[in-house]
């Protein structure tokens, strides 16, 4: 699975794994990236009791804990020579070798691999192997990053809301088609740098500043938030100015200035006295 950083390469391996036959069996997961050489090599093969400083009991790899299921590498362009070399062998011999272990456990695990990175192009470099390439690249989905599909980002914000805030699927499509148009715009000129972890990053600060009355500015880049901020004028200003044309209009007349309004006269007098407008 090919794409850019926060493009949602883990929920696609996990669509795969749970619309298929090993669905029964488990799924996980391990960040290439977030671990040191020796670290990873104990942690997809595990290693026996002994097998370095600290290594006080055996302990299963994420391969055997995988069997019959799905183990998904992400970032597996980080991996070093020495490591694809290491992974080649598993998916060639369909085994693996605990880390200071003698003897051999057969494992049948569907590997699905993920990379922000080009392989092809690190293959010609010499970092990647071609081998172990090859080997991976059975079927290769490309994800596009979300400034390619903008017209995705409605239905994700309604899938956020549902799963962050609770919200029934017929409550987060009637808060998506109540955000006001000035933002829906803004939504849909912004490129997400970084892509659908942005958006629903965006989604948790704001259920996190008011669920009972979303912000919707708070989905918006910081300086398309300011701007539109600053269109919005305070409540009390545009009342005020509303009472005084209605005066204007009417030359003076309270009473007829109280209907166009569409309050009564004794609430339009309060509104001069708050206001400090002279009759």
């Amino acid at each position: 699975i090919v794409g850019e950083s926060g493009t949602g390469k883990e929920l696609i391996a996990k669509a795969i794994h749970f619309h298929y036959s090993r669905r029964h069996c488990p799924i996980i997961s391990e960040n290439c990236a977030a671990v040191n050489e020796k670290l990873l090599e104990s942690e997809l093969f595990g290693h026996v009791k002994g097998a370095f400083t600290g290594a006080s009991s055996s302990r299963k790899g994420l391969f055997e804990l995988a069997n019959g299921g799905t183990l998904f590498l992400d970032e597996v362009g980080e991996m070093s020579l020495a490591m694809q070399t290491k992974l080649l062998r598993v998916l060639q011999e369909r085994e693996i070798r605990p880390v200071g272990g003698t003897k051999t456990i057969p494992v049948d695990v569907r590997i699905i691999a993920a990379t922000n990175r080009n392989l092809q192009e690190m293959v010609k470099e010499g970092t990647f192997r071609e081998d172990l390439y090859y080997r991976l690249c059975v079927v290769t989905i490309s994800v596009p990053p979300l400034r390619e599909r903008k017209e995705d980002i409605p239905l994700l914000i309604q899938h956020f809301l549902m799963e962050h805030g609770g919200f029934s699927e017929k409550e987060a499509k009637q808060l998506v088609e109540n955000i006001p148009l000035e933002v829906k715009q803004s939504l849909f000129q912004y490129d997400w740098p970084g892509n659908v972890r942005e958006l629903e990053n965006g989604i948790l600060r704001l259920l996190a500043l008011g669920k009972e009355e979303l912000d919707w500015t708070l989905l918006l880049p910081r300086s398309d938030s300011l701007s539109l901020q600053k269109k919005i004028r305070p409540l009390a200003e545009v009342e005020k100015e509303a009472i005084e044309k209605a005066l204007q209009a009417t030359q003076g007349n309270k009473q007829l200035a109280a209907k166009l309004l569409g309050i009564s006269r004794k609430t339009l007098y309060n509104k001069l006295r708050q206001y400090g407008i002279k009759d």
